[in-house]
């Protein structure tokens, strides 16, 4: 008689609805890498349209999940555990995944026709698809082992897809500097994984959050183990300081549409991560990571803002390596609420402020390597003393650029930028973090600087004849969606910042 209840227990329905935006981002990657077979050399640009339109598909099967939460992949018994959620979290942080992709795809439908006979695009878009499906599935993992997998199918395309260019010893170094640091912390995260299983013996995050409190005697110290290697292995994934070493080679090696991808979805799939294990599966141990995180985001945005700030506009790639040092900046602010929900009473307002800043950087940091990618057509060396005069040559793709910095750097008409700061900012004053804000507010100063110096440098007078870029139709698009999502953000701020008051799980 009990073995019914155990077989019950392991049958698993599919919510076929629920899984469809990661899996018709997976089902296009598998089209385009058939198609890719059968069609002639001159028909290839096709496969990038079949795939940004996999990606805009999967995008718009969002909006039938917005009705409530949705789970699958579930066992019942004792008690119901699932290992896939479509809450709001979810789709937030899906909608982000998907977005940046499309846009990153957009980019690379022109980088692909300038640089065709070294990028082999079947393979390319192959590699694009089979990532975003990753970063897709990773927010709505509810179990350990779901979450390593989505990690790794979400990064293990992107190796390649930073080395792909034949013949470039700069991708090729670029590529083995992020894989063996993502080896590493994925190596650091599986054996963190282990430890909590030995000592809890489930995979569940709910399940995790139950048990782990009341891990006594031998266990424990194993417990404590893998919490902190688990952690270690996310701050990896979020290039958090002293793990951010691979950033700055890694974004001036790849081609720049993927390190565009890497800018915006990478850090979303690593900071998901580190949201689900550190608020879902580990609250018992917020007086572990709670601080750890707040160190974190102070080294972090340090010495992002500072190496930013040490780039010379003369230096070959400067402007990808101020954009790449950015990020590194970013990725503290963006910590800075995660840590801030190990004090507060309330974790989740402070992650809705993560997830609220993660929205806005995503859109225009896109929208600034968008701008990138038409200055590196004309001018391959991507320096910042190349945008000199860009006004008098291309006055609409100046002004999207400024508006991008002047978000990114939190000042009007970048409203958007202002506003997540402050949430951000908010964040660590309620939760007590006093010397965090501190730190937070001497960072936005700084990066003040280098963001205004590269603005002021677009409507100086150009040093010979400005230099004309032709903006092609896919680029024109990128620009058009960051732009316009830019400025509909600054007009109704309302739009990201509810997020940060609103219950994510």
């Amino acid at each position: 008689m009990s073995a019914q209840p155990l077989a019950e227990s392991l049958v698993q329905s599919v919510d076929w609805l629920a899984v469809a935006p990661p899996a018709i981002a997976a089902a296009a990657g598998l089209v385009v890498l058939v198609a890719d077979l059968f069609l002639p050399e001159a028909r290839k640009p096709v496969l990038g349209w079949i795939s940004v339109a996999g990606l805009a598909v999967a995008a718009l099967m969002l909006l039938p999940l917005l009705d409530g939460d949705r789970s699958t992949f579930c066992v019942t018994g004792a008690t119901r555990a699932c290992s896939y959620t479509a809450d709001h979290f979810t789709l937030v942080i899906q909608f982000l995944v998907l977005g940046g992709a499309l846009l990153a795809a957009l980019l690379s439908v022109t980088n692909l026709a300038d640089d065709q006979r070294r990028v082999p695009p079947g393979e390319f878009w192959f590699l694009l698809l089979s990532s975003a499906a990753g970063a897709a599935l990773l927010p709505a993992s509810r179990d350990l082992a779901t979450l390593i997998v989505a990690l790794e199918v979400a990064s293990l395309p992107a190796f390649a897809l930073v080395g792909i260019r034949h013949g470039d010893k700069r991708s090729s170094e670029a590529a083995l500097k992020f894989f063996l640091s993502s080896v590493t912390a994925t190596a650091v995260s599986l054996m963190g994984v282990s430890f909590v299983y030995a000592s809890t013996g489930t995979l569940y995050l709910t399940q995790v959050a139950q048990r782990l409190p009341h891990v006594g005697g031998q266990l424990h110290t194993l417990a404590q183990a893998g919490v902190v290697l688990t952690l270690i292995g996310f701050a990896f994934k979020t290039a958090a300081v002293p793990f951010h070493f691979w950033v700055p080679d890694t974004y001036v090696g790849a081609p720049l549409p993927v390190a565009a991808y890497l800018s915006v979805v990478g850090k979303a799939v690593g900071f998901s991560g580190l949201i689900l294990v550190t608020v879902v599966a580990f609250p018992s141990y917020a007086d572990v990571w709670g601080p750890a995180l707040a160190v974190l985001a102070a080294l972090t945005m340090t010495v992002g803002n500072v190496g930013a700030l040490r780039q010379q506009a003369t230096r070959a790639y400067s402007a990808v390596r101020l954009l790449a040092w950015s990020s590194v900046g970013q990725a503290g602010y963006l910590l800075v609420p995660i840590a801030a929900a190990g004090y507060a009473k309330d974790p989740q307002k402070a992650i809705g402020s993560t997830v609220a800043y993660a929205l806005m950087y995503g859109a225009v940091n896109l929208g600034a390597f968008a701008v990138a990618a038409v200055v590196g057509r004309s001018r391959a060396l991507n320096r910042i003393a190349d945008y000199r005069g860009l006004y008098a040559a291309n006055p609409l793709t100046a002004l999207l650029l400024a508006f991008f910095l002047l978000c990114l750097a939190g000042l009007p008409p970048g409203v958007i930028g202002l506003f997540a700061k402050v949430i951000v900012f908010s964040s660590a004053v309620d939760a007590g973090l006093g010397w965090l804000a501190v730190v937070m507010a001497v960072n936005v100063v700084i990066a003040l600087f280098y963001y205004l110096q590269w603005t002021a440098l677009l409507f100086r007078a150009p040093e010979g004849e400005p230099a004309r870029h032709r903006v092609p139709a896919p680029l024109t698009a990128a620009l058009a969606l960051t732009g316009v999502l830019g400025v509909a953000l600054s007009g109704a701020p309302q739009l990201v910042l509810r997020f940060a008051a609103t219950g994510l799980f």
